[in-house]
């Protein structure tokens, strides 16, 4: 690959991230509002006591929704300094992150959706499945880094 073309494909895959981070981080804040409100208002289906799972599950995906867009954020400014880093580790890594901003907090949120008995939903299958995802990416731009 030409390094013209390569300089292009990273161009592009910063602003992917920027993009994809500036947005999410701009969902996972307005999550927070909603969530917040929730709470001074006092709904009773988020702040009863038989609802902690919920509460808990749905701050979860807040947390950790913000973390991974400001990591989108930290990708997409630095992907450009590796230079030695592959174009298909590159790519690999950027794929696995978007995908990991993407379960991760699904799965807290669709987990809290519906309960039972204090047991999150079956939607938090989507957390290790994402969690696998993030190291990936962690571990690709780790090593491009060395």
């Amino acid at each position: 690959m030409t390094a013209r073309v390569e300089e292009s494909d990273v161009a592009s895959l910063t602003r992917r991230h920027l993009r994809f981070g500036w947005w999410s981080l701009l969902c996972f804040l307005s999550l927070g509002l909603v969530l917040e409100a929730l709470h001074g208002f006092k709904v009773g289906w988020y702040v009863d006591v038989s609802n902690e799972t919920r509460r808990d599950l749905w701050t979860l995906a807040h947390a950790h929704g913000t973390l991974l867009a400001i990591l989108n954020l930290v990708f997409g400014g630095t992907a450009h300094l590796l230079a030695g880093w592959r174009f298909r580790a590159r790519a690999l890594a950027s794929v696995s992150l978007i995908v990991a901003a993407l379960l991760l907090p699904s799965g807290f949120f669709l987990g809290g959706i519906f309960f039972h008995a204090g047991d999150p939903g079956l939607g938090i299958v989507l957390v290790p499945l994402g969690a696998a995802f993030l190291f990936v990416a962690v571990l690709l731009a780790a090593r491009a880094a060395k």
